[in-house]
């Protein structure tokens, strides 16, 4: 499974609110400056994560956009299903198919133990965790 470009920009971009959390906005074109990213595609991410609760738009002069919760509290996992949806190797893990041979398939329960520890380390892994790694590696 790779992820695509939404997921790794929307997280690119996200860990950037983290870093300047605070209680001002922060504009679209500073995030995209910093993290090298285009600010027309930002805005289509910004859009599902505001849509999904991750983050809050400020509108005017001073406008732009802030976390809607604390860096600990939101985790890599929700930014990916947002931008990614389910985070599952196969389709067959998350949807109903017309496989015949779903019920016996060994190769799906594989599938399943590989979304299941995506999961487990995408949601073990908050923005805060990610700065925290950054001020460590200064």
């Amino acid at each position: 499974m790779k992820l695509s470009t939404r997921g790794r920009y929307g997280l690119m971009a996200m860990y950037q609110l983290a870093l300047e959390y605070s209680d001002e906005p922060i504009s679209l074109k500073y995030i995209a400056e910093k993290q090298g990213l285009s600010e027309n595609y930002l805005e289509q991410l910004f859009s599902n994560l505001r849509k999904d609760g991750l983050i809050q738009s400020v509108r005017g002069a001073q406008g732009g956009y802030m976390l809607s919760r604390l860096p600990k509290d939101i985790t890599v996992g929700e930014i990916l299903r947002s931008l990614e949806g389910t985070l599952a190797p196969a389709h067959c893990v998350t949807e109903e198919t017309d496989c015949s041979k779903e019920e016996s398939c060994v190769t799906k329960l594989v599938m399943v133990k590989i979304k299941d520890s995506i999961d487990s380390v995408v949601d073990s892994i908050t923005l805060q965790d990610m700065v925290e790694q950054a001020l460590n590696i200064e």
